[in-house]
């Protein structure tokens, strides 16, 4: 549907600034129209419509109280940010969101001023706030100037430890600097954990803080609503007795909940804490992810992220699928182990549907845990299940586990603790860029003493990967697939563990020899019928494992090609390193042998689909192809074979 919604009053915005002479009434109808646009956008793109959805009252007040971009609003994670770049000078690109060479589906410091810091993992929105308060304090300069710092975070970002230590350190500096608790219940999945219980009881038994404030003489200050509060003195008494919420502990000004869809409170709150707040102050916002539009707000993630869709009716346009994805065939796997096996159990951070341990966990709930985003005790906990004797499956993104990193070495491998990793969205994600590509994984990974790291190349592969991992019990074991679908493999009925460090020929050459690790084996494979077109035949052996090497099957490929080439889907340091490496300590290169290793370019790749972040990558067939011709002397196939 390429309709666009009535938006006169939109129509007139084209910056914050145009929005101060506003009355309280049209900053509510350009709230409306705001969020029709929004609908009316991501239903063209695709993306993540929830989020941004159940913050569009607050993003309009925002920019309508504070000046932007001098003040600087920080959206924590970014998902949020659509309403936001709608009204920041980027409505007229709003239909490129997560488009090669369109708009960032998160906060990014080089697309605009009015970003002042690039999101897209959670809860670092308190920290960035902070340091900005202080760069001010302390007399920084950036072009747009220094003003306020408002840092927005979720509920579902707060399980996160980097929250609070953030926190306990502006509590501590007593630096002026405004959190908006942004509680709606949900991060991806719904909330887990006790800090999402003591939050619902915040607004579920009665409200506090208006008491308080109302003892202190200060009705005035609070929205009509609560003023209500000061009728109750004697529960306010009681109540003050308490000592106050976590957040006033950690040295915070607490003061909600309020309603996030109420221009009536929120602008008054927001303009009375810009004119008085001294230190650090918090606004707890009770918001719905997926507000004001239907098929998102009956959605069971409240359209955390959507393909394509139709406005009138919310049904999403998703392509066909020609094959099962590789999520599902581990999630598939996974079932058929922990069926046969009491003792394997999941964890994820927050991603049970991403990571497919949403089937998992009903058919196995007291063995499947959710963590909340929690990446850093996810993997902790999981070495210590290890330790109580459990086969731990630790499921989460390549990218996400980067946030674990000290405890991967710490926790797991120093110990040499049997933790399961299953690494989902390796390689080059698509839509959601560089902060989404799983590009180092297995360069951190297999540098670890202990570890065993292993690619799956098709989806046959990876049911015997999680097989492999399954009755692996002799330290830490990994393994990484991509996003999206398989290739359509035969599968068979369930996974054989495969012999620890042991590759596989598919097939027999000369000359040239193609090493892959992962799932660019279906390009090898494509880039080596089209040399034996031309005459030149390549051997092609899919490694399997970056950790330990398969050295027997590497050191007989160097001996018996003039040439090898290792292709990954990883940054420089993965596998190709570890086999430069092996061949470096065996002299191999005494001999002549010519050695190239494919990874990713030391760049972070923007976003586009799939194959066209590869073919900037250099890492598609045809540029596997030109790689083997060049490597061997041949310009063009018309010239001398050497």
């Amino acid at each position: 549907m390429t309709d666009t919604p009535h938006t006169p009053l939109l129509d007139r915005i084209k910056r914050p600034a145009d929005m101060k002479g506003l009355s309280d009434r049209e900053l509510t109808q350009l709230a409306d129209e705001v969020r029709a646009e929004t609908v009316s956008a991501v239903s063209v793109t695709g993306g993540h419509l929830g989020a941004g959805l159940g913050v569009v009252e607050l993003t309009v007040a925002l920019h309508a109280v504070f000046d932007t971009p001098r003040d600087k609003i920080i959206w924590d994670v970014g998902h949020q940010c659509y309403p936001h770049k709608i009204l920041t000078e980027r409505r007229d690109r709003i239909r490129t969101l997560r488009m090669e060479g369109g708009l960032s589906g998160f906060t990014k410091r080089s697309e605009s001023p009015y970003d002042p810091f690039g999101a897209a993992h959670s809860s670092t929105s308190i920290s960035a706030a902070l340091g900005f308060a202080v760069a001010r304090d302390l007399g920084g300069v950036v072009p747009e100037g220094l003003g306020d710092a408002i840092a927005v975070i979720g509920d579902g970002s707060m399980s996160a430890g980097m929250a609070y230590e953030a926190m306990n350190n502006a509590g501590h500096l007593k630096k002026r600097m405004i959190v908006i608790l942004n509680d709606n219940e949900m991060s991806i999945a719904p909330p887990v954990g006790a800090m999402s219980a003591y939050l619902s009881r915040l607004y579920a038994e009665e409200p506090f803080q208006e008491l308080k404030s109302a003892a202190k003489g200060a009705v005035s200050l609070l929205p009509y609503p609560f003023r209500e509060g000061a009728k109750r003195a004697k529960e306010m008494l009681k109540g003050m007795a308490v000592g106050g919420t976590l957040f006033e502990q950690l040295g915070f000004s607490y003061l909600g909940p309020i309603d996030g869809h109420d221009m009536d409170q929120l602008l008054p709150v927001l303009r009375t804490v810009k004119a008085r707040a001294t230190g650090p102050i918090l606004i707890h916002v009770l918001t719905k992810k997926g507000k004001g539009y239907a098929p998102a707000e009956a959605a069971i993630d409240k359209g955390h992220a959507t393909a394509k869709f139709n406005v009138i009716t919310g049904e999403q346009k998703k392509a066909p699928s020609n094959a099962p994805s590789y999520t599902s065939i581990f999630a598939e796997s996974l079932l058929q182990e922990a069926a046969e096996d009491d003792k394997i159990c999941a964890v994820t951070a927050a991603m049970p549907d991403g990571t497919g341990l949403n089937k998992f966990m009903e058919r196995y709930a007291s063995r499947c845990f959710d963590v909340g985003i929690a990446e850093q005790h996810g993997v902790t906990f999981s070495a210590a299940l290890a330790a109580g004797g459990m086969k731990p499956f630790c499921a989460m993104y390549s990218t996400f586990l980067q946030r674990g990193y000290d405890q991967v070495v710490h926790d797991v491998a120093i110990q040499r603790l049997p933790v399961r990793f299953a690494i989902d969205r390796a390689g080059l994600v698509g839509a959601d860029g560089a902060t989404h590509a799983g590009s180092f994984d297995v360069a951190f990974l297999a540098n670890l003493p202990g570890f065993v790291v292993m690619a799956a190349a098709d989806e046959s592969e990876l049911k015997h990967m999680v097989a492999t991992a399954a009755a692996h019990n002799d330290g830490p074991i990994a393994f990484r697939f991509p996003r999206g679908e398989g290739r359509g493999v035969e599968m068979p009925a369930r996974g054989v563990p495969l012999e620890i460090g042991k590759g596989r020929m598919i097939r027999e050459g000369s000359r040239v020899a193609i090493l892959s690790f992962g799932t660019r084996l279906e390009e090898v494979e494509k880039a080596a019928e089209a040399l034996a077109a031309k005459g030149i035949t390549p051997t092609v052996a899919d490694a399997r494992f970056a950790k330990p090497l398969d050295r027997d099957l590497i050191l007989s490929l160097a001996r018996d090609h003039e040439a090898l080439i290792t292709v990954e889907e990883g940054a420089v340091g993965g596998f190709g390193s570890h086999v430069a490496q092996l061949l470096a300590e065996e002299g191999v290169f005494d001999n002549g042998l010519k050695f190239r290793s494919m990874v990713l370019p030391d760049i972070f790749i923007d976003q586009a689909n799939p194959a066209d972040m590869y073919a900037v990558a250099g890492m598609n067939a045809e540029q596997i192809e030109a790689k083997v011709l060049s490597t061997l002397g041949v310009s063009n196939i018309g010239a001398q074979r050497a």
